[in-house]
């Protein structure tokens, strides 16, 4: 039915899921220096932070993306050019991951300034209270219940993200869009393998919504329905 093209995609998948998740590791840590700035910054940082989720928000992803592969080809090379180290090449993967991390960090940052608001007061200052250091409390007591809160956002950022990976196709990247594109080129067939991966999408945000959920369930334990521990 596929024409032998079946393992080709399935190769594409892994790419897919590899820029996903890098790119979800990278937005992670931006997420948490943001909600970080946003809670407990200076005015500087706090307006940084804003400046960065209120712009990123408002920008569509495949524009930042063309932005950052070829701007930043562009902002290489002349550095290059003035060093004399000849020409550099952005590479596609490397552009991918960053500019989704870069544009999903600031998802992550609302997301996670919420749940640092969501754990009470009380708790920090009393974990200040009983001698803990500032990493201590973060460690032992932000942290696992933050993660309780942030994990519906999470969720929901991961799959969105997940999505969002077939615009890596546009800047040459073979990922499982880009081969089912040469597929359907080379069989003219664009219905079978694009409904192909249509189905490979929602195989993988169906066992990601699970997974989730999982970690959800494992993250309330000891947590009744009302919220209170």
């Amino acid at each position: 039915m596929f024409q032998g093209y079946l393992p080709m995609i399935l190769g594409g998948l892994r790419v897919t899921l590899s820029v996903a998740s890098v790119s979800l590791a990278i937005a992670c840590v931006i997420g948490l220096i943001g909600a970080s700035a946003k809670v407990y910054g200076g005015k500087a940082a706090r307006l940084s932070a804003a400046a960065y989720t209120t712009t990123v928000r408002a920008l569509p992803d495949l524009l930042v993306m063309l932005v950052v592969f070829y701007g930043g080809q562009i902002l290489l090379n002349s550095i290059s050019e003035t060093y004399g180290w000849g020409y550099l090449d952005v590479d596609p993967y490397i552009a991918g991951v960053s500019t989704i991390g870069f544009v999903f960090g600031a998802y992550l940052t609302e997301t996670f300034r919420g749940a640092i608001l969501s754990v009470p007061a009380g708790q920090i200052e009393a974990g200040f209270a009983y001698g803990l250091s500032r990493w201590q409390v973060a460690f032992y007591i932000l942290l696992p219940q933050m993660i309780r809160h942030a994990v519906p956002g999470l969720t929901n950022t991961w799959l969105v993200m997940l999505k969002a990976t077939a615009l890596v196709s546009i800047i040459g990247l073979d990922d499982m869009v880009h081969r089912a594109g040469l597929a359907s080129a080379a069989t003219r067939e664009p219905f079978t393998f694009y409904a192909l991966i249509g189905l490979i999408y929602l195989a993988v945000t169906t066992f990601s919504v699970l997974l989730f959920g999982a970690l959800e369930k494992l993250s309330s334990r000891g947590v009744r329905s009302g919220g209170a521990a």
